[in-house]
């Protein structure tokens, strides 16, 4: 079967007192949204998930306009930062040189709710359970870079800090994945769907 990691559009940033901040998409990332969407019906889906939490969904959303699908939340690959009462874009933590940029990319990061380690489990426990339930298929599982980046450092054997690499918004991150277990990385950062628009892809940008 083959296993579409797609990361959601960019988000508004949110800086919340109390609750989690969970965005809603910003008007580029609608944009960006709309343009994986008519990138990908020309593929056949037999499946969308998506973690409930609203970039990626409605990023799922747009996708599934072009199918005779429904979006299926997975609370599975939800971010680790999902009842952060913040959400501010990695490009502009990096920009500010903001330690909690350098949290992430080092595997330092921590939450009351789970280590990365358990994120990890977590993430990989819940997408080969996908995998599993849609032989022979493709699906599109929209989500996070902290998910994309940890199931396939899983693939590929890397841990924190030397696993970590940075999906762009809207990337899709192909994995063929066998019926005896083999996990094949096909594609990581494709984005030809965002080239020459003049919208934000992430830290790797392109025209």
């Amino acid at each position: 079967m083959e296993l579409l990691l797609v990361r959601h559009a960019l988000p508004i940033r949110r800086e919340l007192v109390d609750g989690p901040a969970d965005p809603e998409l910003s008007a580029d990332g609608r944009a960006q949204a709309e343009l994986l969407a008519s990138y990908l019906s020309s593929e056949h889906l037999d499946a969308i998930y998506a973690s409930p939490l609203r970039r990626a969904y409605e990023t799922a959303e747009s996708v599934a306009k072009h199918h005779d699908l429904d979006v299926q939340a997975c609370d599975g690959v939800a971010e680790f930062d999902r009842f952060s009462p913040d959400y501010i874009p990695t490009e502009e933590l990096k920009a500010a040189n903001d330690p909690r940029y350098h949290a992430i990319i080092n595997g330092e990061w921590s939450t009351d709710d789970e280590s990365a380690d358990e994120f990890r489990l977590r993430v990989v426990h819940t997408i080969e359970e996908l995998i599993e339930k849609h032989p022979g298929q493709r699906i599109v599982v929209v989500c996070h870079g902290g998910v994309i980046n940890g199931y396939l450092c899983h693939v590929l054997g890397l841990s924190h800090p030397k696993g970590f690499f940075y999906p762009n918004y809207t990337s899709i991150n192909r994995v063929a994945a066998a019926r005896g277990g083999v996990r094949s990385v096909v594609t990581i950062n494709e984005t030809s769907h965002l080239r020459g628009t003049g919208l934000p892809m992430g830290l790797f940008q392109g025209t």
